[in-house]
């Protein structure tokens, strides 16, 4: 006989059916069928432009389908507003954080729906009572409800964003893009936190490109491409080349088309380089043609090294050569006219400006090679972006003038590196270069990597992804609290060796 509880988790709570939608001439989903279960996981991937986000805000209440029907419970719902979602149980927390960072933990929780008492007033008392009960829910004891957001920390915020959306009694929580901007280590006290929502019973739609977290955490998962629903598999049933060919489409028989590249002389050489706690007696070479993988935890100096090395935060002490000749980098223009260009971590912040257009991104590293005088040679920009956008496929409906903020995360990866390319560089430092893109353009972008090393340009690459770092790097320098750990040829990479000098305290080989 069965199990009446059983029977009712495994019954959609959501289920979406034949859903279409379309903006203008694009349909941009066709014929969608998904379904969520109480106390489920299911993720759902696909590139970026498959249709993920259009999906999500039809749940959320955010757009209405052309045609196709949605149930709640086994009825049909139709949703004209984001709290008509809510009020049906369904909460969503976006990789862009909803927090008003002046307020309070209690009251961004609570907000638009406080607790009230006499006359209508709001229970402040009641606010954080109810606040605290839903972070200790959470596991979130270390947070103070009365706390003003602006002080957390991005991971502490999305927990806080968590306890909203439960706020709202959610039967469903979406999650997109939930580990994009966290630490390793935040990402597995969040993996903590969804896994005890789905134990209390909520279902959970987990939009990630990472495909470890997606086995690590999924019941299903489903796959977008080109707006249409390409299949719905146990985790159980798939693997990651799998999933790869139903995203993109095509077989890829490998994410790290890592192509043999002639090495030639040295074009960098650094000898006991220092700043500050975390550049630390700093010494290795770079070749002419060869991608230098650097690998170590947050907070091992990497970035750090970076920024050093590209003369954001100068050298206070060591050598830098560049093609055999010492050097001294002050600032990011003495380092770019040395032959030296900086990818960095975060491309929203430090290598876009989002409101301009994708050409006028293009030329902000070499405007003064395209305006030697006072005018800016407008012809010239335009041809060198129109060129850099086919070299490097940059998809945009708009072309060069489109707004670089409405394009794809990968895409706007594509525009940095390209920024930067266009300074003719010796050398190229890209720091997390596929970091927040889906898997079609991480593969185009290692690919786009291999083919700059085969015609002689020096890559250094900075990654948190480990099999990137041994798939990508002729050499993998390691670093931890600020020192050289290891330098490991491609040959003896592992991820046990990688694994064991990125813990390790001293320094256990010389750099090369």
């Amino acid at each position: 006989m069965s199990n009446p509880e059983e029977t009712d988790r495994r019954r959609p709570y959501v289920r979406l059916a034949g859903i279409s939608k379309s903006f203008g001439p694009v349909k941009v989903l066709k014929d969608i069928s998904f379904d969520v279960r109480p106390g489920e996981i299911h993720a759902l991937l696909g590139e970026n432009g498959a249709g993920k986000s259009t999906m999500i805000k039809i749940l959320s209440g955010l757009y209405q389908p052309d045609g196709g029907v949605m149930e709640i419970d086994g009825q049909p719902a139709k949703f004209a507003s984001a709290k008509d979602a809510n009020s049906a149980g369904i909460a969503t927390v976006y990789q862009e954080l909803l927090l008003f960072p002046e307020l309070t933990v209690a009251e961004n929780i609570f907000l638009g729906h406080y607790p009230r008492k006499g006359m209508g007033r709001i229970d402040w008392a009641e606010a954080r009572a109810k606040a605290r009960n839903l972070l200790d829910n959470l596991d979130c004891h270390d947070l103070d409800v009365d706390t003003r957001i602006a002080t957390l920390s991005v991971a502490q915020r999305q927990r806080v964003e968590i306890a909203k959306a439960l706020s709202h009694k959610a039967r469903i929580l979406i999650m997109d893009e939930p580990t994009a901007s966290l630490t390793e280590k935040d990402v597995a006290r969040l993996m903590d936190v969804v896994r005890n929502l789905k134990t209390r019973g909520v279902g959970i739609i987990y939009v990630s490109h990472r495909m470890a977290e997606i086995f690590a955490l999924a019941d299903r998962v489903s796959v977008l491409r080109d707006g249409m629903m390409i299949d719905t598999r146990d985790i159980g049933d798939a693997d990651e080349a799998l999933l790869v060919s139903m995203m993109v489409g095509r077989s890829i028989e490998q994410l790290f088309p890592k192509g043999e590249a002639e090495i030639g002389e040295a074009v960098l050489e650094v000898s006991k380089l220092n700043h500050g706690r975390l550049v630390r007696d700093i010494s290795f070479s770079l070749k002419r043609g060869e991608v230098l993988g650097i690998a170590g935890l947050v907070g091992s100096g990497r970035t750090e090294l970076a920024l050093t090395l590209f003369g954001i935060t100068p050298a206070t002490s060591g050598e830098i050569r560049v093609k055999g000749k010492p050097v001294t980098i002050k600032t990011p223009r003495q380092a770019r006219d040395l032959g030296l260009a900086y990818v960095p971590e975060d491309r929203g912040l430090q290598g876009l400006v989002k409101s301009m257009t994708i050409n006028e991104n293009l030329s902000m590293a070499s405007l003064d090679r395209i305006a030697p005088g006072l005018f800016l040679n407008f012809a010239e920009e335009a041809r060198r972006a129109v060129e850099a956008v086919k070299r490097l496929g940059v998809r945009a409906r708009a072309g060069i003038h489109q707004p670089v903020g409405e394009l794809s995360g990968g895409n706007q990866q594509k525009v940095v590196i390209a920024k930067w390319l266009a300074t003719n560089p010796d050398i190229l430092i890209l720091d997390e270069p596929t970091r927040g893109v889906d898997v079609g353009a991480k593969a185009e972008i290692h690919a786009m990597m291999s083919e700059l090393a085969a015609k002689g340009l020096a890559i250094i690459m900075i990654s948190s992804e480990l099999p990137e770092v041994i798939g990508m790097s002729d050499r993998i320098l390691v670093m931890n609290n600020g020192q050289v750990t290891a330098v490991i040829d491609r040959a003896n990479a592992t991820p046990e060796t990688v694994g064991a000098a990125m813990t390790a305290q001293t320094a256990s080989k010389e750099a090369a």
